[in-house]
């Protein structure tokens, strides 16, 4: 038997204590596990209690926050904003059309009645028709005045070179004076529309310098017939323009605003593929001339709206513009688009060509 000195003897007595201590405190720790697991009701009470309260904190929630908007096509206002509109453009000068009116135009030849609406009627029918158009497009955005237009082919691609061998026929002076006469008379305003065929646009464009120095009359360009680069034949393959020709003919459209002393001049660049404009986002904007890209293909109202999106929301220039075709929009049984469904549309569409 070991003997032990009394220190000995306190320190056992010390850790004994300390021994029965952490046995009772153990013993309290696991009496609540002991009890959860013999009444599990208590713990789902709970939670269901909590989910409840979760459950009502969302409700209270959704009740707060605005009704999700499901867009279309090239309606959504972020993605608009994302592809960088507004764009920043030079303030308009004394005289602009653009951006206080929107351009309701009626388009083709008086020659033709199968190039659009302006040669499909009679001119008093084909003016009755548009004064109805424009009424309806009034009601739907009060806060843009109407300004109606005739938008004349002046010069028409063809399938065939003809005596210049450039694939394009020039309308006579007084086929233009004519439909100028007739934008006159309906207090409207006039474009000169141009397929260069396999001319070049500079030494084409000078030639209507004896119109266009008139304060209404304006200017369009169509890619989808300028097939320079190509070589191939009108109606074959879709054509292009790149920047640089467009900013030609913006700077010749600039030089007779100054030279004649004009309010700016509307520049009309039609558009329905990615290719048919290049280097977009080098497309110079000037105070003299307001530039209209402006979305020119036919189809369904979903083929149209993503057109729109792609080609003219995608590469911001300066304003916006659509067309609307009575017979092709509408050959496979589809509705045309309302002006109220157009102007859902982000950014809103300035100018509206009907064909």
């Amino acid at each position: 038997m070991v003997l032990l000195c009394r220190p000995a003897k306190l320190l056992l007595l010390v850790l004994f204590s300390s021994l029965i201590l952490c046995a009772a405190q153990d013993n309290k720790t696991v009496a609540p596990k002991a009890q959860n697991k013999q009444d599990p009701t208590s713990s789902r009470a709970s939670t269901a209690g909590s989910k409840t309260t979760t459950g009502a904190q969302k409700q209270e929630k959704a009740k707060t926050l605005p009704p999700k908007i499901t867009y279309l096509a090239g309606e959504d206002p972020d993605f608009a904003a994302k592809c960088g509109w507004p764009v920043k453009y030079p303030q308009p000068l004394p005289g602009s059309i653009l951006p206080y009116k929107r351009v309701i135009a009626y388009y083709g030849n008086p020659l033709s009645k199968r190039m659009g609406v302006l040669g499909e009627y009679p001119k008093e029918e084909m003016l009755r028709r548009l004064k109805t158009e424009t009424a309806k497009w009034e009601k739907a955005d009060p806060s843009h005045p109407v300004l109606p237009a005739l938008h004349l082919i002046a010069v028409v691609a063809q399938g065939q070179p003809g005596q210049a061998g450039k694939y394009r026929m020039l309308m006579p002076d007084k086929v233009i004076n004519d439909v100028y006469g007739w934008a006159r008379e309906a207090n409207a305003i006039l474009f000169i529309d141009i397929q260069t065929g396999q001319e070049n646009i500079r030494t084409l464009l000078p030639r209507f310098e004896w119109i266009l120095k008139n304060a209404d009359v304006h200017l369009a360009i169509d890619p989808e017939f300028n097939l320079i680069q190509s070589g191939r034949v009108p109606g074959s393959k879709i054509g292009t323009y790149d920047a640089a020709e467009i900013n030609y003919v913006s700077g010749f459209l600039q030089s007779l605003v100054k030279k004649y002393n004009l309010p700016p001049k509307v520049f009309i660049v039609h558009r329905f593929t990615r290719k048919m404009v290049t280097n977009a986002q080098q497309i110079a904007v000037h105070p003299e001339v307001q530039v209209v890209m402006n979305m020119d293909g036919w189809g369904a109202p979903w083929l149209k709206r993503t057109s729109y999106k792609d080609y003219i929301v995608k590469e911001p220039v300066e304003f916006t513009g659509f067309k609307l075709f009575y017979h092709n929009d509408t050959k496979k049984g589809d509705p045309l688009l309302t002006p109220q469904e157009v102007l859902r549309l982000n950014p809103n569409p300035i100018y509206i060509q009907y064909q």
